[in-house]
């Protein structure tokens, strides 16, 4: 077998590997990414920036513009994933939801500039801040 054939099928391999693991079907593994939905797109683009090994990834809203359904399945996903491969995010969102299903704390921003921070349950359940106690009391029932 040629070198690049052996190239070729170790990616594929790998290429399937994280399909798998981001929850994707193995067999649209040559499927373009436009040409499936949203929400996988998102998967891809997650096990793209997992195949290296980082130890750190940084997720800017990483549920944006997904149906409530999605979402959920999306960060149980990014759950699994990050504690499977130990991984340290930071996670930039507007939705506390999100942030409290996968962050252990919390920085809150207004006009860039960080206005409280601690522990998730810290924050959430005793803002000290104005605009943080807003963005609790705006929070929806979990």
């Amino acid at each position: 077998m040629a070198i690049g054939a052996r190239h070729y099928g170790r990616l594929r391999e790998t290429a399937s590997d994280w399909m798998s693991r981001v929850e994707l079907d193995v067999a649209r593994i040559d499927e373009l990414p436009s040409a499936v939905s949203g929400s996988m797109q998102q998967c891809l683009q997650i096990a793209r920036n997992l195949v290296t090994g980082p130890r750190l990834v940084f997720m800017d809203e990483p549920t944006a513009g997904l149906d409530v359904s999605v979402q959920a399945r999306l960060l149980d996903l990014l759950h699994t994933l990050t504690s499977k491969l130990h991984l340290a995010c930071v996670i930039i969102t507007h939705d506390i939801g999100v942030a409290r299903l996968l962050a252990h704390r919390l920085m809150v921003m207004k006009d860039s500039r960080v206005v409280e921070s601690g522990l998730m349950d810290q924050v959430l359940d005793d803002p000290q801040h104005p605009y943080t106690q807003t963005l609790v009391a705006s929070m929806l029932p979990v």
